[in-house]
């Protein structure tokens, strides 16, 4: 017998004015990363008496506690280390990992390309653990309201947790739903009442008649898969649909340059493929797409075609549950850390605006 999805209840108390400090002198229970002299980086966080140690000296936390942001401070002997808060891109390829993130890089294109704006409603299907999330709940501000859905709760958890500890709370805008997104997504929202649907799961062709009945007319859906299979899939259900515009498939790729002097080069290593973007907006009802006026190719096929392109069993890399329980561990203490530090250190600001 099935039982029917329920949003996540966070098991942590919230504070009353939750936030964390994203400027101004460290304090104890702030996250801080320590840049050493070959750029290595370490990510800690502040706690009376404790140490930071390598295999070169140690760092005191009192001697952290008070600097301003962006302190160079000495080890036990001499070494030199550059002190700063995380930025969210650093915070989400530093956190624990239930599942795969989506990079800055295309979480960056996402925001753009969905259009995410302050107070929209927002579906996210496939929550991982929380990158992308953190990212939609500061675009949407606290007048926006975003709806995650997950199939793994141990996921789920992941990701509540990273949020947690990266905000200092909860955030009340935001739920995230166990289930599968076809039957727990209309018991959630009504027809026509999303603005923005942004999926990460494997076939995002299944559930299409589901996000399009809750999108509202004009609204965007974006689908963000790793293969070609599912590039082409995604993007022939999407268009034979009838429902959405002509999708708009891209990549983003990030070249980074060495300049040092006269030595201005592109890097020898690149950000290259993680994963295609496949965006299209939902047509009013009743409304038929003008045909396009193209010339003539090899884009006619079966169903036995599509078949052949992409099987069934697409593949998934999975993770073990003993390292899926540690995950779920480690980002519970850092979420736990955040919320004893906002009970002792409230500030009236708001922790994603």
């Amino acid at each position: 017998m099935t039982t029917s999805p329920q949003p996540i209840v966070p098991s942590v108390p919230t504070p009353s004015v939750p936030t964390p400090q994203y400027s101004g002198p460290f304090r104890a229970g702030d996250r801080v990363q320590l840049t050493g002299p070959k750029g290595r980086m370490n990510s800690i966080s502040l706690e009376v008496g404790a140490t930071f140690h390598t295999h070169k000296g140690w760092i005191e936390h009192d001697n952290l506690i008070g600097l301003p942001d962006g302190s160079v401070v000495e080890n036990s002997i001499g070494i030199e280390y550059l002190a700063l808060r995380p930025l969210l891109t650093d915070f989400v390829m530093a956190m624990p990992r239930g599942a795969a993130i989506i990079y800055p890089k295309d979480a960056a294109q996402i925001l753009a390309q969905a259009d995410i704006f302050p107070g929209a409603t927002v579906v996210e299907a496939g929550v991982g653990s929380g990158a992308l999330s953190l990212w939609l709940l500061r675009a949407l501000g606290s007048g926006g309201q975003l709806s995650s859905f997950e199939r793994r709760e141990e996921f789920a958890d992941v990701a509540r947790a990273n949020v947690a500890a990266f905000t200092g709370a909860a955030p009340q805008n935001w739920t995230v739903t166990v289930g599968d997104l076809t039957e727990a997504l209309p018991t959630v929202h009504a027809d026509g009442t999303v603005d923005r649907v942004i999926l990460d799961m494997l076939a995002p062709w299944e559930c299409i008649e589901a996000f399009a009945a809750a999108l509202k007319p004009g609204g965007v859906v974006l689908c963000y898969v790793a293969t070609v299979t599912q590039l082409s899939r995604v993007t022939e259900t999407i268009r034979s649909s009838g429902l959405f515009t002509n999708p708009d498939p891209s990549e983003t790729m990030v070249r980074t340059w060495h300049v040092e002097g006269l030595a201005v080069r592109p890097d020898h290593r690149m950000i290259g493929h993680t994963g295609f973007l496949v965006t299209a907006r939902r047509l009013a009802p009743g409304s038929v797409l003008p045909e396009l006026k193209r010339r003539a190719s090899k884009s006619e096929y079966s169903d036995d075609d599509v078949e052949a392109w992409t099987p069934g069993a697409l593949g998934e890399r999975g993770i073990s549950p003993k390292s899926l329980r540690k995950r779920v561990r480690q980002a519970s203490a850092s979420a736990n850390a955040a919320l004893a530090r906002e009970a002792e250190n409230p500030l009236e600001t708001d922790p994603l605006d």
